[in-house]
């Protein structure tokens, strides 16, 4: 039997979503829960994996055992010794054939700026020094929907099989005088690349490229030719879909 484990973490002490052979991931915390409260090895998979540092509002993983469970009970249950900055939001019986990665047709990212010094946003949010241009900014973000190969935001040297993702939503929002986000929907994401995307985008908004060379820069498809990557602290996994 297939269950479903929603969960949202606060990635600050994580070194990713991934089990790493020296160093604490959300992965190894959610398994151990698991394992603990079912009394036999768990193993669990991610809808994706979460660099370091970087948050989930909402995160899809899961795993397989060969009885019924009460789910309301193991969320309540798992929520109990799980670590304060992980928690579960519900666990589902699925069809055995849904996959938390591969069943996913959609996956949303939103990364946090601020452009005022403000102590409260400063764990999820990164501040901004420069005057930003948001107009041009969101013109930049424009030309990824009608782009296909990310091959320029793509971590150099990663492992893809393909570097084309088809991005339905690119966008900056406004919360608050000095506080925005920008907001990105695709079908896939490749390692670093919204990141890669928003440094590249506060180049634009900085005047230190214009949307000609932006859009230069995508089609190229050299990373060396993007902006840096952003700090991973500004960045969440804001939502996943799927069919079912």
């Amino acid at each position: 039997m297939r269950y479903f484990v929603w969960i949202s973490f606060d990635g600050t002490a994580y070194h990713g979503w991934q089990i790493q052979p020296n160093g604490m991931s959300v992965q190894e915390k959610l398994q151990q829960g698991l394992t603990t409260l079912l009394r036999q090895p768990i193993e669990v998979t991610g809808a994706g994996r979460t660099d370091a540092g970087v948050h989930a509002r909402r995160m899809a993983a899961h795993f397989d055992i060969d009885r019924e469970l009460n789910c309301e009970q193991l969320a309540y249950r798992l929520n109990r010794i799980l670590p304060r900055d992980i928690s579960c939001e519900k666990v589902v019986r699925v069809n055995d054939e849904m996959h938390a990665r591969f069943s996913a047709t959609k996956r949303t990212y939103r990364y946090f700026i601020h452009t005022q010094r403000n102590p409260f946003e400063r764990f999820f949010s990164v501040e901004m020094n420069w005057q930003l241009d948001f107009e041009q900014m969101n013109q930049a973000a424009a030309i990824l929907l009608e782009t296909d190969d990310f091959k320029a935001f793509c971590k150099a040297h990663a492992d893809n099989k393909t570097t084309l993702c088809k991005v339905t939503t690119a966008r900056w929002v406004q919360t608050g005088p000095a506080t925005y986000y920008f907001e990105i929907s695709a079908n896939r994401f490749l390692r670093n690349m919204v990141r890669a995307v928003v440094g590249t985008l506060i180049d634009v908004g900085r005047h230190n490229i214009t949307l000609q060379q932006f859009s230069e820069i995508v089609e190229k498809g050299s990373r060396s030719d993007a902006g840096q990557s952003m700090p991973p602290h500004g960045l969440f996994l804001w939502d996943i879909e799927y069919e079912a």
